[in-house]
Parts: C-alpha cells; structure tokens; sequence
C-alpha cells in the first residue's frame, strides 16, 4: 500500500545537516518527494511504501546526531505519486 505524509520538523534541524541525512534515508527507502528548510522548521513530503514511510518518520523524530528534534507535526494526505525522485529543495 503506498501512502503520502506531509511532516514538519521542529527542533535544531538547520544547519546540521539534517536535510541531507533526510535524503539518503529516503533514497535507501525508496521514497519519492521532497525537504526542505523554512523560516521556523523543516518540511517533508514523503510518497511510498507505507512500511517504509512509517521507517522515515522514525527517522525524523530523532534526526541526525547533531540535531535535537523538539518536535515533529504529520499530516497524513492522499497518495499522489507526483514526485519522480526525492529532492532537497531550497528557497
């Protein structure tokens, strides 16, 4: 079953290589969609196999060694496949 997931990440997730480590764990799971940081946090869509999105927001609750992750917002949304790769954006 493939599922979308829209996350934020709240925390010291900026500057430590967060988006990155984001990346190559998605890459390893297969998962389509993008990162990238905002003003306040960090923001994810991941498209893919349920299991392993489930796998990548256990990742981003406790994130890279030099990040501290305060908190993490998941909105579940309906399964597009519009992602053709996962990309690290930047504004």
């Amino acid at each position: 079953m493939k599922q979308r997931m829209h996350v934020w990440i709240y925390g010291i997730v900026k500057g430590v290589s967060f988006r990155a480590n984001v990346k190559e764990w998605a890459d390893r799971f297969g998962l389509k969609g993008f990162v990238r940081n905002t003003e306040k946090n960090v923001e994810a869509i991941f498209e893919g196999d349920k299991e392993k999105v489930v796998e990548m927001l256990e990742f981003c609750r406790k994130g890279p060694s030099f990040a501290r992750v305060d908190r993490i917002e998941i909105k579940e949304e309906t399964y597009q496949a519009e992602f053709k790769e996962f990309k690290i954006l930047h504004f």
